[in-house]
């Protein structure tokens, strides 16, 4: 469905301390901002990006029309749907505090009309996953067992995913436990929504979301390998910054991650991970550890029939 069936890749591009891990130069943030997407795509390893910006603040046809023409065919963009939609709160810009309910949360029409039509107008077939990230709820979504929260779920996929273009994954992501179980594996299930796998400090390992995965297999991997356990956004940037190494590896959830990965190759079907740099201290050098864990874990027939480049470990 998608070409070649592995597509890693990072969040964003911007970032100077990939300068001879990505980048052969040494270039500003800003220059990078705007040319550096093209030099992306063209490593042999990354096959994806995950556009986070999108979270923030909606982004028009002609912005993804513009990046789409910086990549190859068989690069896929992860895109974020808006905060607007998929924030139950209305925060303040300065701190990310809580100021009042967000009226807009989960509605469906502004979902088409601001992420779904213009990142698929935009980006085509370029367009791999359009996920549904919702931040932390508040506890009157999350009582009974989260019925209320998946009530509001049940409404919006039902008026959203009749839109979608065949081809499309959409996947939600959480960042509240209380919502993993069965009754969201049978409603995304239903709907033909995937799960996305989030790797973050609010989620459980791995193995505590193996029974959502399981729940929809079989079915496309969609991951977003966000944050370290053990620590903040903020902490981690400090810590980790320029990006330009591995600075603490993960190597429990790398081979985890591995396994499902291969698992999921085997059986037919696409495997779709951006990494942060926020993971283990480097995004590209996380996505080159990963790939050659994953090849590790198949045989080359295999690798190569999934659609995989060659050896990672000739390919740097």
């Amino acid at each position: 469905m998608f070409g070649p069936r592995w597509h890693f890749g990072t969040s964003s591009w911007h970032f100077p301390g990939w300068a001879g891990i990505v980048y052969a130069g040494h270039w500003p943030e800003s220059h990078l901002s705007r040319h550096g997407l093209r030099a992306l795509a063209s490593h042999p390893l990354l096959r994806s990006v995950s556009l986070d910006r999108a979270f923030y603040r909606s982004l028009d046809r002609a912005t993804y029309t513009a990046l789409a023409e910086q990549v190859p065919d068989t690069f896929r963009f992860v895109v974020k749907a808006p905060a607007s939609v998929t924030d139950a709160l209305l925060r303040d810009s300065d701190r990310g505090r809580a100021v009042a309910l967000n009226p807009g949360f989960l509605d469906p029409v502004a979902a088409i009309g601001q992420a779904l039509e213009p990142a698929y107008s935009g980006l085509g077939a370029k367009l791999g996953t359009l996920v549904f990230q919702l931040s932390p709820l508040p506890w009157a979504l999350l009582r009974d067992g989260a019925t209320p929260a998946l009530e509001r779920l049940e409404t919006f996929w039902s008026r959203l995913m009749p839109a979608v273009p065949p081809g499309i994954d959409i996947a939600v992501e959480v960042r509240d436990p209380q919502l993993l179980g069965p009754p969201l594996a049978r409603q995304l299930r239903a709907h033909g929504v995937r799960y996305c796998l989030g790797l973050h400090d609010r989620m459980p390992p791995i193995a505590g979301q193996l029974d959502m995965l399981r729940a929809l297999w079989p079915g496309n991997l969609v991951c977003r390998w966000n944050l370290q356990r053990g620590l903040r956004y903020t902490s981690a940037r400090d810590l980790f910054a320029p990006f330009d190494r591995l600075q603490a590896q993960d190597l429990a959830t790398r081979r985890e991650l591995a396994r499902v990965i291969s698992a999921t190759l085997r059986a037919g079907y696409s495997a779709c991970v951006t990494i942060n740099n926020k993971a283990e201290g480097s995004a590209p050098l996380s996505v080159l550890a990963l790939a050659t864990s994953v090849w590790d874990h198949l045989r080359p027939a295999d690798a190569l029939s999934a659609g995989g480049p060659e050896s990672p470990a000739t390919r740097r």
